[in-house]
Formats: structure tokens, C-alpha cells, sequence
């Protein structure tokens, strides 16, 4: 019976893991460089969120306020009594149970989700709050994993994990631009319009993007051995992104999707790996 239950949590994990490989494959890359202890936490800590993400952006012919209100009180349900029907929801309440992810974490999440159905324009406060719950709170429960309940740990590294998650989100939010006005009707950036979306503009939010990146910096060089090489390596794959869109004129990032090829970050990668052999990291 217990060998039974062992591979129902396997094929959770499996479920989580095929997600990840599926809709992401600079994250894909990023969690292969990671101690593989690491993996099925990380895994299933991103097949949580994308499938949220997707109840939200994607599940256009549904009602999607039904869809994750449904989605709220499963994971809740899931975590509370440490199995779920849903593999995506049984993989995630394993990694909450096994590394104590907060509760105030998830809620901050699904929060932020919920925001997309009723949102289209951010002022300050309400853009804080989402950089805040869809991409800083990510970043914590990935923490949670690494530091393996070290707390002492944890509280040192959560303000740079946090500044990590915001400029991942917000280089994501510069290079979708284009699909999430044209397809969801939203602009994500304070005060900014999509038509008449400026010069002037892109440079402020690139400069806020690159001090997160930096202020980030300094907690990557600080984490466990087995996820410092691997965080980097996500790092350097959005700051090769970062600096292809902060080369592109306003008129590209208005019409096209930025991208690195994968053959880049295969080369992105075999230069980061070097940078370890060597303890530049």
C-alpha cells in the first residue's frame, strides 16, 4: 500500500515536471543546473503557478473567477490534508508540507491572479503588489527549497530572492508587451500606454529592472552550493534577454516577442559553467 501511494506522489511530481519542461525552457535549463535534491521541489513549486497562470490568461471560454476560486480552495484543501486528485495540486502540497512554505505566500499569489481578472492598468500601488504576489513570492517558495529549513538563512536571502522574482517579471512584462495588450488588454507598467508606449518610458523601466538585477546579485553569490550555479545560470539567461530588449528600439518591442534562441543558452550555459570551474561564481 505504501509502495502504491509512493508512485501516485511520483507521478504528481512527474506531472509538475512535464509542465515545467513543456511551457518553459529557460526554467527547464535553469532547474537542470540545480542539485538534483532540488528538482522535484522546484518542479512542482512552478507547475503550481504556471497552471494558475494559465486558469487566468489561457481558459478564455470558461469563467475563470469559478475556475480559480475552485483552484483557491483545492490547493488550501490539498495542503490541509496532504493529498490531492489533482497531481499538479498533490505535487505542490508536498513541496509546501515538506519545506514549510507560508501560507501567506500562497495567498499573496492567488491574490495577484485574481487581479489579473479584473485588472487591465496598475497604478504604483496596485503594480507593487502584483510584482509582489505573481513574481517575489515565487522566488520565496523557491528559497524555502534551497535553504532546507534554515531560517537564519532564509530571512538573509529573502529581500534579494524577492528582487530576483521582480525582474524576472518585469523583463517578461517588457517582452509580452505586445500579447498582453493585443490578447488581454492589459499594460502592466504605471502610467505607461501601449500606443503611445516611448523611449523615455522603456529607459525608466529598464533602469529600474537593471537594480533589481543587481540588488538580486548579491543573495545569488550567498545561496546553498547546490542552487547557487543554477540560480546564476537563470540569471544570466534573463540578463542575455534583458540587454537583447534593451537594444531593440520601442517599434520592435511593440511588435515582436524577444527571444534567445536556445542554442544561445545552450551556449549561455556552457559559459556559466565555465565561470564555476573556475570560482568566478
Amino acid at each position: 500500500m505504501q509502495q502504491a501511494m509512493q508512485l501516485y506522489n511520483d507521478v504528481s511530481k512527474k506531472c509538475s515536471e512535464v509542465i515545467t519542461k513543456n511551457y518553459s525552457t529557460s526554467f527547464s535549463f535553469a532547474i537542470k543546473t540545480l542539485d538534483k535534491q532540488f528538482h522535484q521541489g522546484i518542479y512542482s513549486v512552478y507547475g503550481f503557478v504556471r497552471l494558475a497562470d494559465e486558469i487566468v490568461d489561457t481558459f478564455h471560454d470558461f469563467d475563470k473567477a469559478k475556475l480559480l476560486k475552485k483552484f483557491r480552495e483545492d490547493t488550501y484543501m490539498a495542503i490541509e490534508e496532504g493529498i490531492s486528485l489533482n497531481p499538479v495540486l498533490n505535487a505542490f502540497q508536498w513541496v509546501v508540507n515538506e519545506y514549510q512554505i507560508d501560507r501567506g505566500l500562497i495567498d499573496a499569489f492567488l491574490d495577484s491572479m485574481e487581479m489579473d481578472l479584473f485588472f487591465d492598468k496598475y497604478d504604483p500601488s496596485m503594480y507593487g503588489k502584483y510584482i509582489y504576489g505573481s513574481a517575489e513570492v515565487v522566488g520565496l517558495m523557491c528559497l524555502k527549497v534551497f535553504v532546507e529549513g534554515n531560517t537564519k538563512q532564509y530571512n538573509e536571502l529573502k529581500e534579494p530572492a524577492k528582487y530576483l522574482g521582480s525582474a524576472f517579471q518585469k523583463v517578461n512584462f517588457l517582452r509580452d508587451m505586445k500579447s498582453d495588450f493585443q490578447e488581454r488588454g492589459r499594460v502592466y507598467f504605471p502610467g505607461v500606454k501601449f500606443n503611445g508606449f516611448c523611449q523615455q518610458d522603456k529607459k525608466e523601466i529598464e533602469k529600474d529592472i537593471q537594480d533589481d538585477f543587481d540588488k538580486a546579485y548579491e543573495g545569488i553569490i550567498r545561496l546553498p552550493e547546490g542552487a547557487k550555479f543554477g540560480v546564476h545560470t537563470a540569471y544570466v539567461y534573463y540578463q542575455s534577454l534583458f540587454n537583447k530588449i534593451k537594444k531593440a528600439s520601442v517599434a520592435t518591442v511593440l511588435e515582436e516577442r524577444i527571444r534567445i534562441p536556445n542554442d544561445r543558452k545552450i551556449l549561455l550555459l556552457i559559459g556559466n559553467a565555465f565561470k564555476r570551474q573556475f570560482n568566478m561564481i
